[in-house]
Order: structure tokens, then C-alpha cells, then sequence
């Protein structure tokens, strides 16, 4: 299921070039659904809530990109890659492009800056993704 652009990103060493497994896609995806469940529970800090809409989104955009036959080691990568691995449009995988971001901060500078408004961003394009997934999946 070759994809020019993601093929070129082979060729620069960007991504690699694997065989989907349908186990490792389905425990993607199913992590993805239950972290986006839990992320939706408003008893959890928001913080909480940010850390599992956004993880449920790079494991649900993982399970894109095996599906097509790739992997990569970076978690950016693998979300600017969603516009074709699922045809998400570009503004919407921006909105993962900023969680990003914020979760780096938090993760490797201990400054969580997050709000109510980009834990929802998140967490409607990660629904997004996972519709667009298990309609690749047939699901």
C-alpha cells in the first residue's frame, strides 16, 4: 500500500518500511478507544485528561501509519503523516502538532501548560483518527 510521499520519507531514513501486523494494529487501536475514554472522565485532573487524549491519539495514529506498512521512531513524524496515512486534513493534525508540543514541554521541562479548550481539540481529532482507523481496519 505504497503512498509517495511516505515512500520518500523511507528513502531519507525518515520512516521504515514494515509489514502491517494486525495484532499490533488492533492492540493499537484498542489502546487508543479506552485512553480516549478515560480522557473524556472529568473527576481526572486535566492534566490526566490532556496525557491520555494525547497518547490515545499517537497510539491511534501509529495504528495508521502500520496499517499502510510503516513505522517510525518519531512521535511527530507519525502524527504528519496522518494526512496520508488517513486523509486527516492538515489543520486538524496541526491541533496534535501543538499538544505535542505542550506534552514535550511537560515531559521534559516539568511545565504542564494545558486547558480545557486543547484537552477537547484533542481528544474530537483523536476521534477522528480512530473513526478514520477503523474504517481502514474494517471495523
Amino acid at each position: 500500500m505504497g503512498n509517495r510521499q511516505l515512500d520518500n520519507l523511507v528513502r531519507i531514513g525518515q520512516l521504515k518500511s514494515e509489514p502491517p501486523a494486525d495484532m499490533e494494529i488492533q492492540g493499537l487501536l484498542r489502546s487508543g478507544l479506552h485512553r480516549l475514554d478515560d480522557a473524556e472522565r472529568q473527576e481526572l485532573s486535566l492534566e490526566s485528561r490532556f496525557d491520555l487524549a494525547y497518547n490515545a491519539a499517537h497510539a491511534l495514529a501509529l495504528a495508521a501509519l502500520r496499517f499502510r506498512g510503516y513505522r517510525s521512531e518519531s512521535r511527530y513524524l507519525v502524527f504528519q503523516c496522518l494526512q496520508h496515512t488517513v486523509n486527516l486534513p492538515v489543520e486538524h493534525w496541526r491541533v496534535l502538532d501543538q499538544a505535542h508540543r505542550k506534552r514535550n514541554l511537560a515531559e521534559y521541562e516539568g511545565y504542564m501548560d494545558v486547558d480545557e479548550q486543547l484537552v477537547a481539540a484533542t481528544l474530537r481529532v483523536a476521534r477522528q483518527v480512530a473513526e478514520r482507523v477503523k474504517e481502514l481496519a474494517g471495523d
